[in-house]
């Protein structure tokens, strides 16, 4: 596993248009398109399109053991904002919030 964000996830009310815009600015046409996720991948980065995320972009961390690194992460002053889920095709994925209120995602 790296040691790098490798997913960031950005708010897309509009995922026609999102999706337009991020295929020209990344030159790139999306690996993943559905009603509920469009995803760019550009060199080890994905760069996500979700329409049901609201607020700013969430950079996820990728992890090997999500459940120890959650953990490890709330001893720490992080607080659970959604529990380990998967999103599809084996991907699970956890939102913690940092001490600061932002918002930090866990992926593996």
């Amino acid at each position: 596993m790296n040691n790098n964000f490798n997913l960031i996830v950005y708010p897309a009310k509009d995922l026609t248009a999102s999706k337009a815009s991020f295929a020209t600015l990344l030159g790139v046409e999306p690996y993943a398109d559905s009603p509920y996720y469009v995803g760019f991948r550009v060199g080890d980065m994905e760069i996500g399109l979700a329409p049901q995320q609201t607020g700013g972009p969430i950079c996820y961390w990728p992890t090997d053991d999500l459940k120890s690194r959650i953990d490890a992460l709330v001893k720490a002053g992080h607080t659970l904002e959604k529990d380990i889920s998967d999103v599809g095709g084996g991907k699970q994925i956890a939102l913690l919030r940092d001490p600061s209120g932002n918002l930090i995602g866990l992926s593996k």
